[in-house]
Order: C-alpha cells, then sequence, then structure tokens
C-alpha cells in the first residue's frame, strides 16, 4: 500500500518512520525545510495517531510507504530517491524475541541487510544511521554493585564516573540481543568493506511525546502513563536497576550531526544515551511520577526477567569528541514535559488521584 505525495528534492528515508523516534525525527528535518519518507507497516501501537499528527503537522511534506522491511521492492523504491537513510524499523522487546526468535530475526538481522544490500546496489549510495541497543553488551554480570536506598551503583569508581563506553567487549544475551547485535555488525562491516556510509548508534533509554510506551518498551512513558490512569506497574527485580535516559530532542540533534559527519564517522558504533548526569532506577521514576500525578500506582514484583542489566549508563565520550555533542534536557524537565505531553494530547485520560495507592 503506498500514498504517493509528489515533493521536489531528494528526501531522507526514516524506516520505521511513524514510531516514536521516527516521528520526532520526521518533525524536525520538515522543520528544517528537508524532505521525507517514511517507511513503516503501522503495526505498533500508537503510529497511526503519529502518522495523523504528522499529516496534520506538515501537510504534504512527506511520503508515506505502508511497507516492512522484508519488503525488498518497497526498499528499493524508497532507498533510491534517498539522501540519507535512518534505520529505525525494528522489533523492539525481548518477551516477543523469546516466544517468536524467527520473526525476531527476520526483522531486526535480515531486515537491515536488506537495507544494506539496496544500498549497496547504488552506484553513489546515502549515509545510514542504524539504531542498535545497550543490550549487545549482555547482562554485564561481571560489574560488582553496591546497594543504596533507591539504587545500585557500580564499586568501579571509572564506571561510576563514566559510564560504559565502546571498549566493553559484545556479549549478546537473547534472541532479540542476538538479532540486534548481528545487525549492529553487518551495518559496521559493509561500511568497511562495501564504503557505504554507515554509523551505528547503540542506544540506551530514549524517551519524549510520540512515545506509547509497554512493560516491554519505553519504561519511562509507561510508567507515567500507568501512574496516570491508576493502574497497578509490575517491576522485574528490585526497583534499583539504573539506566541513563536521553530526552528525544536530545537523541535527534545527535542525529543530525551523525548525518553532517556520517562520512567521517563511517564504520564506527557509538553509545549514546543520557550519560551519568541522566540517570533513574524505576523506584526513583516512581517518586518522580508520584509527584507529577499526585499519587503512586500500586507496584507488583516479580522475578528478573532474561538478560535484564541491573546497571547500565553510557559513556557518550566518543560522540561528543567527534562531534561536538552533548544531552541538554535534564531528567526532571524531560520527565516533566512527556508528563505535559500524554496530559495535553488526551491520548491518557488520568484517574482522579484518591484513585492512586501508595505503594
Amino acid at each position: 500500500m503506498r500514498y504517493d505525495v509528489r515533493i521536489p528534492g531528494p528526501p531522507a528515508l526514516i524506516t520505521g518512520g511513524a514510531g516514536f523516534i521516527g516521528t520526532n525525527l520526521a518533525h524536525r528535518l520538515m522543520r528544517l525545510g528537508r524532505r521525507v519518507i517514511l517507511l513503516d507497516n503501522l503495526s505498533r501501537a500508537g503510529v497511526r495517531q503519529n502518522l495523523e499528527w504528522l499529516r496534520a503537522t506538515h501537510p504534504g511534506r512527506f511520503r508515506m510507504e505502508v511497507a516492512d522491511v522484508r519488503d525488498r521492492a518497497a526498499l528499493r523504491r524508497c532507498v533510491r530517491e534517498a539522501d540519507f537513510v535512518f534505520h529505525f524499523a525494528a522489533q523492539v522487546a525481548v518477551t516477543s524475541s523469546l516466544s517468536n526468535p524467527v520473526l525476531d530475526f527476520e526483522i531486526n538481522a535480515a531486515g537491515v541487510l536488506n537495507v544494506l544490500e539496496e544500498l549497496r546496489r547504488l552506484p553513489n549510495p546515502p549515509g545510514l544511521i542504524f539504531t542498535s541497543t545497550n543490550k549487545v553488551y549482555g547482562s554485564l554480570p561481571d560489574i560488582e554493585l553496591r546497594n543504596k536506598a533507591t539504587r545500585c551503583a557500580p564499586k568501579d569508581e571509572l564506571i561510576a564516573r563514566a559510564g560504559i563506553g565502546e571498549w566493553r567487549p559484545l556479549n549478546f544475551h537473547s534472541p532479540y540481543g542476538c538479532s540486534k547485535g548481528a545487525a549492529d555488525q553487518y551495518v559496521l562491516e559493509y561500511a568497511r568493506t562495501f564504503g557505504i556510509p554507515a554509523l551505528v548508534f547503540r542506544m540506551s533509554c530514549i524517551y519524549g511525546p510520540h512515545q506509547f510506551g509497554t512493560e516491554d518498551q519505553g519504561w519511562v512513558a509507561h510508567f507515567l502513563i500507568r501512574a496516570m490512569t491508576g493502574e497497578p506497574i509490575t517491576i522485574f527485580g528490585d526497583g534499583k536497576q539504573v539506566r541513563d535516559v536521553l530526552y528525544i530532542d536530545d537523541l535527534v540533534d545527535a542525529f543530525l550531526l551523525g548525518e553532517e559527519h556520517a562520512r567521517k564517522l563511517a564504520g564506527q558504533a557509538f553509545n549514546i544515551g543520557g550519560g551519568p548526569r541522566n540517570t533513574l532506577s524505576l523506584l526513583e521514576l516512581l517518586a518522580l511520577a508520584r509527584r507529577l500525578c499526585g499519587g503512586a500506582p500500586r507496584v507488583l514484583y516479580e522475578n528478573w526477567r532474561c538478560g535484564d542489566q541491573r546497571y547500565y549508563v553510557s559513556d557518550c565520550s566518543a560522540f561528543r569528541a567527534a562531534t561536538g555533542w552533548t544531552p541538554e534536557v535534564g531528567v526532571e524537565e524531560g520527565v516533566g514535559r512527556l508528563h505535559q505531553w500524554l496530559s495535553e494530547s488526551r491520548l491518557v485520560e488520568a484517574e482522579p488521584a484518591l484513585a492512586l495507592e501508595a505503594g
């Protein structure tokens, strides 16, 4: 299925373009006067709302290709028009990869190979940014941790101060980790072997407007949505696990810098996240949600899940040194913005504060 809008100039191609990250990047590009092709199979919750918002906000400035990354013909149509490719389309949940590893592989690993092969067909292929994941580093069982009141913290002072860098050996856990890790390595190898100006972002936790978080993916939005609707939250583990979180506007800045420097940075992978200054544990996010929403939802505890990292914080110094990028939106400001968007968008109807239970 194809919606065709005739637009001048070479567009950027965003696969998974109606998703949370794709929508925010497309919005920024079109505000800058760029043309965009969105390729998305519209299978995830919330993407149709995102698409309608983009149509209302930027009428006639993008083309929507309703297709899957397993559709080589659709990819070929889009790639040969594009001046840059942002590849976000993916199966995003560890839990889904455990229930259907073959589908996970077909979308995440074979899907990126399809994109790379279509780029390789071209005499002058456009650049590519692929969004990988911190899960390529595995569960990090060797990092010794100490328990604090609301979070765990690494005993290693260098990791505590700087985070985890690209020096960390790859150690794929779960089918999801394997499929994303394989894609990660294919992108780097196609840059080295075939000269495609491609780079990899190994991303930590991203959050912001147009995110429809679930228990499996997008936990910051998921916690806020649950707190606003009075529904219980399930925590797997003790709630002290820590992640660095990155507000979507800062990530879009990183994408634009990555595109600008793609030929210089080709064949490299970068850890991208909020870094040590922007960290949250699950318990700390619960406390922040309580302040924003006027109460706390009931909390249920379950066992740790396969491949869960107790601590992961990105060391982004390599990308900062290469481009000058640094996150600008702090945790409280960013989570407040997301809460405001959820409230104003009316996608979440908040329950009265009395319906929220202290947990």
